[in-house]
């Protein structure tokens, strides 16, 4: 669905993306990381022909980009940053117009109301619909930027930051109808800083850190046992005692042993007497996974 090959854009000497090659698969919930400034913007800008790349390639939908904007475009809906809105208009009014400006959608220009009240109901902002935007919050305005992406009912969509001013509640219903998208065949491309919300919803991971991508893979290999185990137990320095040198990590009462079997290191504190609170194999945060592959990765640019 989306392929880049070197993908690299300058400005002057400043390089924000640099040599990208992003693999987003057809049925993907894709999660882009990175930290603010890192060139997650930037490069979903050249994604959709926003930005003009200096050098590298471009595939969306298995087209290039941007030269078959015109054709990939109208499959592909998008939130880019902060949604932009007429103030004076309600959220129908604005959704109304923008269906009216693009590609015909699924039932002509006939289907218009039915599209519009689909779309508000499935964002959560179906009663505030006949209100003006100027009175909307920033989740409201986020949800209404949402409703503008799904329109068309596209293929691909391309989110930048989607729950930026959402409450709780508002970013547990975004990842639920996210799902509930993509289960219906919908690919979800995510750029984000907020590593529990991508933990939680995306299948496969990129890492961006000063515009060089340092990791892309499947979040659950990157999850997958680390041939450790954790171990918590009430009487920390017997165990140490008793496992003999294994322990590669303590903190408090919870011990980090080197071991590929649970079972062992249990049956082994159990006989000599220790008692075992938690027991089960080591595996890694997202946040860690990041972090182990965003240290010493260049300079700072």
């Amino acid at each position: 669905m989306i392929r880049t090959h070197s993908l690299t854009k300058r400005y002057g000497e400043l390089v924000a993306v640099d040599g990208l090659d992003l693999d987003v698969r057809e049925g993907d919930v894709y999660g882009f990381l990175g930290a603010n400034g890192s060139g997650k913007t930037t490069t979903v800008r050249m994604l959709l022909g926003l930005v003009l790349a200096t050098s590298g390639e471009i595939e969306l939908l298995d087209r290039p980009m941007p030269r078959a904007a015109r054709d990939v475009l109208p499959q592909v809906g998008c939130l880019v940053e902060g949604p932009a809105a007429y103030p004076h208009l309600s959220g129908r009014a604005n959704l109304a117009l923008l269906d009216a400006a693009g590609p015909r959608g699924p039932g002509g220009r006939r289907g218009r109301r039915a599209r519009v009240g689909e779309v508000l109901d499935q964002v959560g902002l179906a009663r505030a619909a006949d209100r003006r935007v100027r009175g909307y919050s920033l989740g409201m305005r986020q949800r209404l930027g949402l409703a503008a992406a799904l329109l068309q009912r596209p293929r691909l969509l391309v989110l930048d930051e989607p729950t930026n001013g959402l409450d709780p509640q508002g970013i547990r219903e975004m990842r639920d109808l996210l799902l509930a998208l993509n289960a219906t065949g919908t690919t979800v491309f995510l750029s984000s800083h907020l590593l529990a919300e991508v933990e939680q919803l995306c299948r496969r991971v990129g890492v961006l850190d000063r515009g060089r991508m340092v990791l892309q893979e499947d979040l659950a290999d990157l999850q997958a046992p680390t041939g450790r185990v954790v171990v918590t137990t009430s009487r920390p320095a017997d165990a140490v005692r008793v496992l003999d040198g294994r322990v590669v990590d303590r903190v408090g009462t919870r011990l980090v042993v080197r071991a590929e079997a649970a079972a062992e290191v249990n049956a082994a504190l159990v006989a000599a007497g220790v008692p075992v609170d938690e027991l089960g194999p080591e595996r890694r945060g997202l946040e860690q996974v990041v972090l182990e592959a965003t240290e010493g990765t260049g300079d700072v640019r």
